[in-house]
């Protein structure tokens, strides 16, 4: 069952053999520390994925004293008489002797001899001559990018374990690099449990709208996961045992079923396919019916099956509980499976005090201000509105957190 406004009543969370929400959190990043395997590829397609190794430089960084600014590359003091000019891209200029100056672009390889370049609006030509404009002097260097300014050739530029962005992309680029070692994505599928889920249009009298399908996928991709296919399992416990035997995914993520229900059958699922629990339960509100399980070898061929094992994340079906359940076990999971380093956790003080559950960490929606982060409203197991308007999710311990305590953020992409 994956509805929301589900009414089967979930174990309580201080239950044996619950976990608390740190506990759970780092029983899914061991579980996923043996990351899969390295891979080389184009630039353009590592977006996304992670470094498998340092990224080091391939050149210098410039390669050449380079001109900071449009104006002239000048030798020596001035005035300066002009001789020529130097653009970028082109091949090296002829040396400059003391009170020679050559006009230049931004980007321009420097000509030997140069000892500045004057920017030109601090500069004037009377004639073939080069005045410096104003009363400041020209300092020798002002305005040259020296090779190797940024780094030099053969340094660490980079650690492993570090998603590829934008940023990572472009200093590569510029660094050398065609091509980069990245770790394999780790494979999720995702299935969706229940009966009375629709996967488009308006839901009529006891059916709702799927909202997790289009919610998770890209959710658990910025964790580095290659979603490979989102399924609808009706409430059967044969089909849902099936689709978990036959999957060939290195992460499945399942949504609802997690609880005790007449139609939960997750559990029994998991135990018919030789899983072993790793977490079951977690004493976290939304969401405190999670669970994590080690999926038995597929019998694939050994070089296609996935390095460290298989799992499963068991999310319950209520919206803003599966994506408390996503960032607290299939993030942290799918972060070690795709080797990303552990990063320090961000903190933010509390604009007002934060309300929180007697004995069980709280997920709360929340967004920034100059003062802290304030709660947003619409924020029940079933509701998306706050999380749509959220900035992050505040981790609120329990008892709740007052006015000016500092508490950790789960960044919302």
């Amino acid at each position: 069952m994956s509805a929301v406004g589900q009414t089967t009543v979930a174990a309580p969370s201080t239950g044996p053999g619950v976990l608390s929400w740190p506990q759970a959190r780092e029983a899914a990043r061991r579980a996923g520390l043996r990351p899969l395997p390295a891979i080389g590829l184009p630039l353009a397609e590592t977006l996304g994925r992670t470094l498998a190794e340092p990224l080091t430089a391939l050149t210098d960084l410039p390669a050449f004293d380079t001109s900071a600014m449009d104006g002239w590359a000048v030798a020596g003091p001035g005035p300066w008489r002009v001789a020529g000019r130097v653009l970028a891209g082109r091949a090296e200029a002829a040396p400059l002797a003391d009170g020679m100056a050559v006009e230049i672009a931004t980007g321009a390889q420097l000509p030997s001899g140069a000892t500045a370049v004057l920017r030109r609006e601090r500069g004037r030509t009377d004639g073939t001559l080069l005045h410096e404009r104003g009363h400041q002097s020209l300092t020798t260097g002002q305005d040259v990018r020296p090779r190797g300014q940024e780094c030099r050739r053969g340094e660490v530029l980079l650690p492993g374990g570090l998603p590829v962005g934008p940023a990572v992309l472009g200093l590569a680029a510029a660094c050398g690099h065609d091509r980069l070692a990245v770790r394999r994505r780790p494979v999720v599928e995702l299935l969706v449990l229940g009966d009375e889920l629709l996967a488009s249009g308006v839901p009529g009298p006891g059916l709702v709208r799927d909202a997790l399908g289009p919610l998770l996928p890209p959710w658990l991709r910025t964790a580095g996961a290659e979603v490979a296919e989102v399924r609808f399992v009706r409430d059967d416990f044969g089909l849902l045992r099936d689709a978990l035997r036959h999957s060939t995914a290195d992460v499945v993520v399942t949504t609802g079923g997690t609880a005790a229900g007449p139609v939960d059958f997750l559990h029994r699922a998991l135990a018919e396919a030789g899983a072993r629990l790793l977490v079951d339960g977690v004493a976290v509100r939304p969401g405190h019916p999670m669970l994590l399980a080690e999926l038995p070898p597929t019998g694939i061929p050994s070089a296609e099956a996935s390095p460290g094992g298989r799992h499963l994340v068991g999310l319950p079906g209520n919206p803003l509980a599966a994506v408390a359940g996503a960032v607290t076990l299939a993030l942290p999971l799918l972060h070690a499976r795709s080797g990303r380093s552990a990063s320090s956790p961000a903190l933010a003080p509390a604009a007002v005090g934060l309300p929180g559950h007697p004995v069980d960490t709280r997920l709360l929606p929340v967004r920034r201000t100059a003062d802290g982060v304030v709660p947003l409203a619409f924020d029940g197991p079933a509701m998306l509105r706050g999380l749509a308007r959220a900035e992050a999710l505040a981790v609120v311990p329990p008892g709740g957190a007052a006015a000016g305590e500092p508490v950790e953020l789960l960044e919302a992409p």
